[in-house]
């Protein structure tokens, strides 16, 4: 399977219910909430918005991924990317992640942020080969586990893979919103 298997659209209000089934299976713990994706979608809508929310859906029509970037001023900061189990490994986090900066870099700011848990060391890679870096920490930052988040930093100056050129041995995983 590879991430083409999958096709990517911009996130609607009737692919809440499918995103919210795949939020909790990948985090139960600290899963959004249908009034957050609400919210979330609510200021992805209009001229002048400065957010948006993609998923992806296999050929079976079952969702499979999704993502979301909010920028303000000069910052970005992708607000959850995340991938089904059975995905894992084809590149489609990769597809994800370069959907997104493509709209991060369409608002025209300078730097995308990210928090990633520490112990997700598969997508801090898939992360570093897009060009993150990382610059700190929010100790205690996902509850209720009290885990700590990695923040990373992409500056959009940088060339931005392309989903060939990224390899897809990486597990992608969601970054809870900040």
């Amino acid at each position: 399977m590879t991430a083409v298997d999958a096709s990517l659209r911009e996130m609607r209000w009737w692919d809440i219910d499918p995103v919210l089934v795949l939020e909790k299976e990948l985090f139960p713990d600290d899963a959004w909430s249908r009034g957050m994706f609400w919210s979330e979608l609510a200021h992805a809508r209009g001229v002048g918005s400065t957010r948006r929310y993609v998923v992806a859906y296999d050929a079976d029509e079952r969702l499979v991924g999704y993502g979301g970037v909010a920028a303000s001023g000069d910052l970005a900061d992708i607000q959850t990317i995340a991938v089904a189990r059975d995905h894992w490994g084809t590149g489609l986090g990769a597809a994800l992640l370069t959907e997104l900066l493509r709209h991060a870099t369409a608002f025209e700011v300078d730097q995308v942020m990210l928090e990633v848990r520490v112990d997700n060391t598969r997508a801090q890679k898939l992360y570093e080969r897009f060009g993150f870096e990382p610059i700190g920490f929010r100790r205690g930052y996902y509850q209720p586990g009290n885990v700590d988040a990695l923040v990373m930093r992409f500056t959009t100056t940088q060339e931005t893979p392309t989903v060939q050129e990224t390899p897809a041995q990486e597990t992608e995983e969601k970054n809870n919103h900040g």
